[in-house]
């Protein structure tokens, strides 16, 4: 059957594997799972014969713990972080290579044969934490980037220096890529996503907090141009 958000279209018979990918959010700074563990909730009162339960949507770290205590032992629980950009279907698609972590031993087997059968490509990290890890390591890489660009891209305003000319000039060395500075860090995933990397840690974080003040602030100097 296709793809429902919709509980009661999904069949509750000998279903041999769920994949979740269900939105998560931010409530009062905090990361919000609810809408995973509601939809959790719901495959723990039908599954039967261990399912394979695929959760794709990020994550805070340490939340597959949780729903394996939902679970005790009934599916084989796995986390495969969504990858997809919609700008590149073929080659950025549903198919691209991703990240696979297991609850157990047994869950990651079962996990990488379901994927196997679907021609995608699944790298395994031993623990289910790391997987969790990687999906907000990648997301705050990429709000990271974006941030060093437009705060560079204020510096170069102040000097009158054409910031293209420069992007373009220094992205010519094999190791430097900076990215276009456009109109401020926006959309669902970014904003939230440096949240739950801030939530992994009690430590202050400086670079993390540095880039959201720079885009911030990036965002508040094109405001009042």
């Amino acid at each position: 059957m296709d793809a429902t958000d919709v509980w009661e279209e999904i069949p509750h018979g000998e279903i041999s594997a769920y994949v979740v990918c269900v939105s998560t959010s931010i409530k009062d700074d905090k990361p919000d799972m609810s809408n995973i563990f509601d939809a959790c909730r719901k495959i723990s009162l039908v599954a039967k014969n261990r399912p394979v339960v695929s959760v794709t949507s990020t994550v805070s770290l340490g939340t597959h713990r949780k729903l394996s205590e939902i679970f005790k032992n009934s599916v084989n629980l796995v986390h495969v972080p969504h990858r997809y950009w919609k700008e590149d279907p073929v080659n950025h698609g549903v198919k691209q290579p991703r990240v696979i972590g297991g609850i157990d031993e047994q869950a990651l087997r079962r996990g990488m044969e379901f994927y196997k059968k679907f021609g995608i490509p699944v790298t395994p990290v031993p623990t289910i934490e790391l997987a969790e890890m990687s999906k907000i390591a990648e997301q705050s890489y990429r709000y990271i980037q974006i941030a060093f660009a437009e705060e560079l891209k204020r510096i170069c305003d102040e000097n009158g220096l054409d910031f293209e000319m420069l992007r373009k000039a220094c992205n010519t060395k094999w190791n430097t890529n900076i990215l276009e500075a456009r109109d401020g860090i926006g959309g669902k995933c970014l904003p939230k996503d440096i949240h739950y990397l801030l939530d992994c840690s009690k430590s202050s974080l400086p670079l993390i907090k540095g880039a959201m003040a720079a885009d911030e602030l990036y965002k508040r100097k094109r405001r009042l141009t």
